[in-house]
């Protein structure tokens, strides 16, 4: 195994565990008035992919089924960061998501650039229904998925991540196949 090998297999179990307070955390900052409308966008997107039913790997997958979340969470994280460089300091969960990104990029190479299109096209998509338009223009839509996001992170259950490298192998092959060229 590579070092790389080591700090993934080190890492995702935590990211899997973190998972619905991350959720929960992003969208504190979603409802917050005081965030710019760039930066609620990216984390809508990312937020409202909790929810899609036909995400990039399915939540039922052992070990991986909830690992795209936490990517697309992070990469939510890095456009949000960069888009207001001030939250960094003012909320902690976004600069640390936002800096979890970076182990991502270097774990899937050259597909992170596509990974980075899939998040930001998560913008203008939709899930259950509801665009990220919906959710910031309609404060009924956004009370509803602010209590959806609750309800999902009390249910959540981190799945295991066994620390076998084909865990990594399997991971980068269904983002490799599933991301749009």
């Amino acid at each position: 195994m590579t070092d790389l090998d080591d700090r993934c297999l080190d890492t995702f179990p935590e990211w899997l565990r973190s998972l619905a307070s991350d959720a929960t955390d992003l969208a504190g900052l979603l409802a917050s008035p005081d965030s710019p409308e760039a930066t609620r966008r990216s984390l809508a997107g990312g937020l409202n992919y909790l929810f899609k039913s036909l995400d990039l790997i399915p939540d039922g997958i052992e070990d991986l089924g909830f690992l795209d979340d936490a990517f697309v969470l992070r990469v939510a994280a890095s456009f949000a960061a960069a888009e207001s460089p001030e939250l960094r300091d003012q909320a902690p969960a976004l600069a640390r998501l936002a800096r979890d990104a970076e182990l991502i990029a270097e774990l899937l190479g050259g597909d992170y650039a596509r990974l980075k299109g899939y998040v930001r096209s998560l913008e203008k998509g939709a899930a259950r229904g509801r665009t990220v338009d919906d959710i910031l223009g309609d404060e009924q839509v956004r009370t509803s998925f602010m209590h959806e996001i609750t309800g999902w992170a009390s249910s959540y259950t981190a799945p295991s991540f066994s620390r076998d490298a084909k865990n990594l192998i399997k991971l980068k092959s269904f983002l490799s196949a599933k991301l749009p060229a």
